[in-house]
């Protein structure tokens, strides 16, 4: 049986306001080629699906057409939300996409067998998928819990409630199948890319699970979350293929890919890295004021985007200076003073007297743009909550 295994779309992705969402159409394209030319018995996507739980049109038909690519192509799929997902968006197109292939998981049930889905393949095998979609920690730490408590009892009793559903979903693999489970969630060890840190505060050691909590049945975990690619167990085996394009300067460099498993009823799985070549480079630069145009020719055939950090003396005045650089280079995205002159500067004007509401408004309008409502909701949320001690402190971070 050949599984391919993707995750994070994040179709709708604003960067710095420059919508990403055509490049990530242009990667589920390639992603169905894959799918197609490969073989692929079925498709498991680890979710995000979209960056927010109120996509654009744009963002809808980027993801809803890879679904109709594979079922042009005759392949099956299985779909768990993830944390940038609306839930009960997804869960209300659940039927519409059964009709064209698509398993859709997009709510934990009291029931975790209620989660298992199975797919028939035309050679007569049988694959059976433990789906488990992300599962905040508030849903699983509660308030009283938190009370008094300490990181350590937060991040335990985070691992019992998702040890649960694992052992549930555990139950269901049988040797005749093939077992995969798959998750949206952190794991132990993952190494983050940079993006993963500024794309909200949704990504934090605090909870984390173990491979040890992992099924031992499973002969494959799928795995969603983390936007770099990479294996965080070897027994069962656990991967996340990570983000399908480069969506933050965090990820600058990385190259990204899909997997694609083969594997048989009761014998371990192999896994190849097919990588992706959709998706614009990203690129930081960091320069020396005085080097900023002799640095910026070099890069007049670099047709991905740009972020341009500009070193200078604290207090200088540069007046123009975006000016100067987008005439150079007009696919910048961003233009930065060094952070750290910055915050020597002018450290009274930035921090004194301001909330962490402001503060974070600040930091989220210097770096993209004008603040979503949805994130300074949450995030106005968040801080309240930690205030009246209801969640801890990591869970805002």
């Amino acid at each position: 049986m050949r599984v391919l295994h993707t995750a994070d779309f994040h179709a709708g992705r604003l960067l710095r306001g420059f919508d990403r969402t055509p490049e990530i159409h242009d990667a589920l394209t390639e992603i169905a080629g894959l799918a197609r030319t490969e073989r692929a018995d079925a498709v498991l996507v680890s979710g995000d699906l979209f960056d927010t739980g109120n996509p654009s049109a744009g963002a809808e038909h980027a993801v809803f057409d890879f679904f109709l690519r594979l079922r042009d192509a005759g392949i099956p799929g299985i779909v768990i939300a993830g944390n940038h997902d609306s839930a009960a968006r997804l869960a209300s197109v659940t039927g519409l996409l059964g009709w064209v292939g698509v398993q859709v998981v997009a709510q934990p049930t009291a029931n975790p067998l209620d989660m298992v889905r199975r797919i028939e393949t035309k050679g007569g095998e049988t694959l059976t998928v433990g789906a488990l979609p992300y599962l905040s920690e508030r849903r699983l730490v509660k308030a009283a819990d938190l009370l008094g408590g300490d990181t350590g009892t937060w991040r335990q009793k985070y691992r019992e409630g998702m040890g649960f559903f694992l052992r549930r979903l555990g139950e269901s693999f049988s040797g005749g199948s093939v077992n995969m489970l798959m998750a949206h969630a952190t794991m132990d060890g993952a190494v983050p890319s940079g993006s993963e840190r500024s794309m909200q505060f949704d990504l934090t050691n605090s909870y984390t699970l173990s491979g040890l909590q992992l099924p031992a049945g499973a002969q494959y975990v799928a795995l969603g979350h983390v936007h770099k690619p990479q294996t965080v167990s070897e027994a069962p085996l656990a991967c996340y293929p990570g983000s399908v394009i480069q969506l933050d300067f965090g990820e600058g460099g990385e190259k990204k890919q899909v997997n694609l498993i083969e594997v048989e009823a009761g014998r371990p799985a192999r896994i190849h890295a097919l990588p992706l070549a959709s998706g614009r480079e990203l690129r930081t630069l960091r320069v020396d004021l005085e080097q900023v145009e002799a640095r910026l020719s070099k890069l007049q055939g670099f047709d991905g985007l740009l972020k341009v950090v500009v070193r200078a003396p604290a207090g200088t005045a540069l007046p123009g200076l975006k000016d100067r650089v987008l005439k150079l280079a007009p696919n910048t995205l961003a233009v930065e003073l060094d952070a750290a002159q910055e915050d020597l500067a002018l450290p009274e004007q930035k921090r004194e007297g301001l909330s962490l509401m402001e503060l974070y408004e600040r930091y989220w309008r210097e770096r993209r743009g004008e603040l979503p409502a949805d994130l300074r909701a949450a995030f106005r949320e968040a801080d309240l909550q930690a205030h009246e001690g209801e969640i801890g402190p990591e869970a805002v971070a």
